[in-house]
């Protein structure tokens, strides 16, 4: 069962998104328990905006930032924030404006951060298993930090885009360590039956082929083992095998400056016995510096969804409530189109109420949207306070992976999205409209 509303707030939840009261009526006499995002009533921002609407807290995006900060002060790194969690430019502006780097996997989300800022480029690492041609030489001309590359052949397809161009990027290989991550299957990274990474054991023979050839400079070892990992015993595995690897590579003459760590760190999306996530990060931390001790190198980071995760919220309003013999249905506006990590991956949400009534009962419901799919849902026999139609929901939890995987099934326009700073509130994306849905269309 999940944490009722009035106790969410003690369930190891970062601050961004509590209870306040806010007075209502003519006189303004009468106070009404509303949730709010920083000091914005997030109900003012659904009149105002709409619903499907995200929200998410800079107040929150920014402490999360500094946590990792904090956390590996006593080693050189530099955090390379993953912009598949969520790209949309107003958040990238702002994690740029405090420093931070940036992880990409596709040409598309490089140009994002590039939009942002064309200096930024300094500042990625180019993940990802398929990168094209055409990607490789918009990286090379912005000249970023490091590519991670994925597989031999890639590797001479860089060679030859950087010989074209005249470049030598520095690279790292991704090697696979064969390390269970204990997270759910589609997201898991680390074994020899996924399509990431080389074998840590096949990764010294392309070393000595990367270092034979002029146009590449081999610079680094990178590894990613999942998404969604609370623990901090995969990553120290991990880290080990890259550890005595490094040591391997230099004892083979290779200059191993970087070790890019990857991401994977998990949010608590319902357990209230979770540690605090300063704990959380501290504990990561000692994870992925221990066994690097002495080997002087500069740590890449790649979180993405335990910085963003819990910074954002989806805000759908109840359009009708219906019983089925018995089975009490409340669908939303928002659906699957909009967050498809329930559908996906049977991912748990905690649902709230935007507006607290103390004295409202729970009833065994299941949420679900309006596309035309039994897929599509938010939660099923879930323990709901009473709502009626019209009133607003709050979906947590989904500044990661919500709007990044939102689509336009069934000709849905993609939701609005806002970025809340203190008392102010800042619309970062427009609501879509059936113009800009058919716009590409050709008839």
């Amino acid at each position: 069962m999940s944490p009722s509303p009035a106790s969410f707030q003690q369930a190891g939840r970062p601050p961004a998104f509590s209870y306040r009261e806010v007075r209502k009526g003519l006189v303004r006499r009468n106070l009404q328990s509303v949730l709010s995002c920083d000091s914005v009533p997030l109900s003012q921002l659904a009149e105002r905006y709409g619903t499907p609407l995200y929200v998410y807290s800079a107040t929150t995006i920014r402490e999360r930032l500094r946590t990792f900060d904090r956390a590996f002060r006593k080693a050189p790194h530099t955090v390379c924030y993953s912009v598949k969690a969520n790209s949309n430019l107003g958040i990238l502006r702002l994690l740029n404006r405090v420093g931070c780097g940036f992880d990409v996997v596709s040409g598309g989300e490089l140009e994002r951060v590039l939009t942002v800022d064309r200096g930024a480029g300094r500042r990625v690492v180019f993940s990802g298993v398929g990168k094209t041609a055409e990607e490789m030489r918009l990286a090379l001309r912005d000249g970023i930090l490091l590519f991670n590359v994925e597989s031999e052949s890639e590797l001479w397809q860089l060679g030859e885009c950087a010989a074209r161009l005249k470049k030598k990027p520095p690279i790292a290989l991704r090697v696979n360590p064969h390390v269970s991550a204990e997270t759910h299957p589609y997201i898991a990274t680390g074994l020899h039956q996924h399509k990431f990474g080389i074998p840590v054991e096949q990764a010294r023979k392309l070393y000595a082929g990367a270092s034979a050839n002029r146009h590449l400079a081999v610079s680094g070892v990178s590894v990613h083992i999942g998404s969604q990992i609370t623990g901090p015993e995969p990553f120290a595995e991990a880290i080990e095998r890259v550890a005595e690897l490094v040591r391997q590579l230099r004892s083979d003459g290779h200059r191993i400056e970087y070790v890019d760590a990857g991401g994977g760190l998990g949010i608590s999306y319902e357990n209230s016995d979770a540690p605090r996530f300063r704990d959380q990060v501290v504990n990561y931390a000692e994870a992925i510096i221990r066994p690097l001790r002495g080997l002087k190198v500069h740590v890449l980071l790649e979180p993405g969804r335990a910085i963003v995760g819990p910074a954002g919220t989806l805000i759908t309003s109840v359009l009708y409530v219906k019983d089925n013999d018995g089975k009490r249905f409340v669908v939303t506006d928002a659906a699957m189109n909009d967050l498809l990590r329930p559908s996906l991956y049977g991912a748990y949400h905690e649902i709230v109420p935007v507006k607290r009534n103390a004295n409202s009962a729970n009833t065994k419901v299941d949420i679900v949207g309006p596309i035309c799919e039994t897929g599509d849902f938010f939660a099923r026999d879930r323990q709901l306070p009473e709502v009626q139609e019209g009133d607003l929901l709050a979906v947590l939890d989904a500044g990661a992976y919500g709007m990044a995987l939102s689509s336009n099934y069934n000709s849905r326009p993609r939701a609005a999205e806002v970025l809340v700073q203190g008392r102010s509130a800042q619309l970062i994306r427009r609501r879509e409209s059936f113009q800009d849905l058919v716009r590409p269309e050709l008839f």
